[in-house]
């Protein structure tokens, strides 16, 4: 029997990996999409992953809800691997900046709008590859002139992602931000609606606690661009505004200003990093506390802990960056991020506690305060009380994009050296 039994085995395997494989499920997505919603501005961000390589993009991202997407990617096992904007935004201010810092993604903003700070400068018809998925850019203005919507094909189903461009039953308005009403008639009439009939609409914002439309759905109910049935001598179904009748609906509009339009354009144009340091004075500043680690430090108090004892000190900023500009003499140095292609260093966490005790005071200075954050809150996880050194060791650049003039540890003449 024993005999027998090593005899059949090999082909009992077979059979049951075979049956397996037979009774899969045929029907999982190739591509998941995970819609989160900000309460504040109204705003809806997508996380979209491919399933099979876990590659994501997120879109239209929002800084007060960083750690609830950095969360979501982790629920996930997600690399991300482009932060997307649709336009820049003037109701909310964008956490694309922090994403990239946090994760190494890519930012990927449209052309149009003036983010220079983004790496990639997306024009219509640009494709971006996530595992084996594929983003398409399509170039929609009249919101602003730089507005874009991202469609993605998976089979015979599209999804297309609208921004402020097309919202459910409704659009963006047109009176700011370089808008045009009739830029936005021809983009939602002869861009959007040309998209099969049966494309998922995920908009940038709803305000009535609906998630998704679909274009045909819009073609036929969407009150910007249909008369509505308000009396009997309107035709039935309701007829399509022509373009100047769309633009004399959008200029008598009469929409108040966004409240923190004056505050959230600038940030947006520079991927929501907003450099809030302060100018350097003699008179370290007190500890501000921050979400995800123990706070934010001035260089100055941050020397005096330093000095005196009470915390560690380490420069995160690339053996490059120390190499050209200047380091602190008997401070370890550990990569957050690695040149060229600054990606996360794999090693940081153990490179870190074999330099610093563990649950230790620790400080983290990187270039002008903005990686320490990521690395300050990696740190913490890690079981440190962890600090961000606000200004870093350059400091902000100046209106020529100069750093080392405006403030950091090198401009209070704090110890350093060079090479």
């Amino acid at each position: 029997p024993l005999t027998t039994w090593r005899l059949c085995w090999p082909n009992m395997l077979k059979q049951m990996l075979e049956h397996m494989l037979e009774n899969m499920p045929s029907n999982l997505p190739a591509m998941q999409t995970v819609q989160l919603f900000d309460p504040a501005s109204s705003t809806y961000t997508y996380v979209l992953f491919d399933t099979a390589s876990r590659d994501a993009v997120i879109i239209d991202p929002v800084d007060t809800q960083l750690q609830r997407d950095l969360a979501v990617l982790q629920q996930h096992g997600l690399q991300l691997r482009y932060s997307l904007e649709t336009h820049a935004h003037a109701d909310h201010i964008t956490s694309a900046g922090g994403l990239v810092e946090h994760t190494g993604a890519q930012a990927a903003t449209p052309a149009g709008c003036g983010i220079t700070s983004s790496a990639i400068q997306l024009s219509d018809g640009d494709a971006l590859h996530f595992g084996s998925q594929t983003l398409r850019a399509l170039h929609t203005p009249g919101h602003t002139a730089g507005s874009m919507c991202y469609l993605v094909q998976l089979g015979a189903a599209h999804h297309v992602f609208t921004g402020d461009t097309l919202l459910i039953g409704g659009c963006g308005r047109t009176d700011f931000q370089s808008g045009s009403a009739r830029a936005l008639y021809r983009s939602i009439t002869h861009v959007l609606f040309a998209l099969p009939d049966d494309t998922t609409v995920w908009p940038g914002h709803d305000y009535k606690g609906r998630s998704h439309s679909t274009i045909g759905n819009e073609k036929r109910n969407n009150a910007r661009i249909n008369y509505t049935h308000i009396n009997d001598t309107r035709p039935t179904p309701p007829r399509v505004r022509t373009m100047e009748e769309f633009v004399q609906l959008m200029n008598d509009l009469n929409l108040p200003k966004p409240q923190r339009m004056d505050e959230a354009v600038p940030a947006n144009i520079t991927l929501g990093l907003r450099h809030e340091a302060g100018v350097a004075d003699d008179t370290p500043r007190a500890v501000a506390a921050s979400a995800g680690y123990s706070g934010d430090v001035s260089p100055q108090l941050a020397y005096r802990w330093w000095k005196s004892g009470d915390a560690y000190l380490v420069d995160i900023r690339s053996h490059a960056e120390r190499a050209w500009v200047g380091f602190i003499p008997d401070v370890p140095g550990i990569e957050f991020k690695i040149w060229p292609g600054m990606s996360v260093n794999p090693e940081f966490d153990a490179q870190l506690q074999a330099a610093v005790p563990a649950g230790a005071k620790v400080l983290m200075l990187c270039r002008s305060g903005l990686r320490s954050v990521p690395a300050a809150q990696r740190a913490q996880a890690l079981g440190y009380a962890a600090y961000n050194i606000l200004e870093g060791f350059e400091g902000d650049p100046n209106a020529d994009a100069h750093r080392n003039t405006l403030g950091g540890w090198r401009k209070l003449g704090l110890p350093w050296r060079q090479n």
